[in-house]
């Protein structure tokens, strides 16, 4: 692993098959919207060992035409919904700040939870990218800082604080403590 430029990190790891299925979700996601991946899933790329059953993407926010073909070219290419086959429902679950889910056909785990970045920090996280270049195809995830501090000061659990931790011992040459300390101060704001 190592950062081609402050943006892009290279990634030489031998890819499992999570990784290889989130490359073809993102494959037809990027075709239709800019995203970016948060959460654990961040952790497991970057060489944390542990399971998930979801990866958490935010996407911006689309007018219903466009979600509209995002969702049939997910199914033309073997993806379902978990909470809904119609497609204003799972637009409206969006529109209200809810996540919709999408797996292979005929399973449920893993899936993607896909949500419309809605509050100013996830349309922030839309912009606060780290490029992470594979040998078979590229994914944008949250900014090194702002996974810490999400993970650390906002959800908070032991599985986050091990995901923070890791994060930071494998990156603590690379990493911007003050970017951590201002993404803890935005979210403190947002307590208050």
């Amino acid at each position: 692993m190592k950062f081609i430029d402050k943006k892009t990190l290279e990634l030489d790891k031998i890819l499992n098959e999570l990784d290889l299925l989130v490359l073809d979700f993102i494959k037809i996601l990027e075709k239709h919207a800019v995203y970016v991946i948060v959460s654990g899933y961040v952790a497991i790329l970057l060489g944390r060992t542990r399971g998930t059953e979801d990866i958490d993407i935010f996407i911006e926010a689309l007018d219903k035409g466009k979600f509209s073909m995002l969702y049939l070219d997910l199914k033309e290419k073997g993806y379902w919904c978990l909470n809904t086959e119609s497609v204003d429902e799972m637009y409206e679950y969006l529109q209200e700040g809810s996540a919709i889910r999408f797996a292979r056909e005929n399973e449920i785990i893993p899936n993607f939870e896909v949500k419309c970045a809605m509050k100013a920090r996830d349309k922030e996280a839309l912009n606060d990218v780290l490029l992470v270049k594979t040998k078979k195809g590229g994914l944008r995830i949250s900014s090194l800082e702002r996974q810490i501090a999400f993970k650390r000061y906002y959800l908070k659990s032991e599985k986050d604080l091990e995901d923070a931790a890791h994060i930071e011992e494998i990156f603590k040459n690379d990493i911007d403590l003050k970017k951590i300390e201002k993404y803890k101060k935005m979210l403190e704001n947002e307590k208050a």
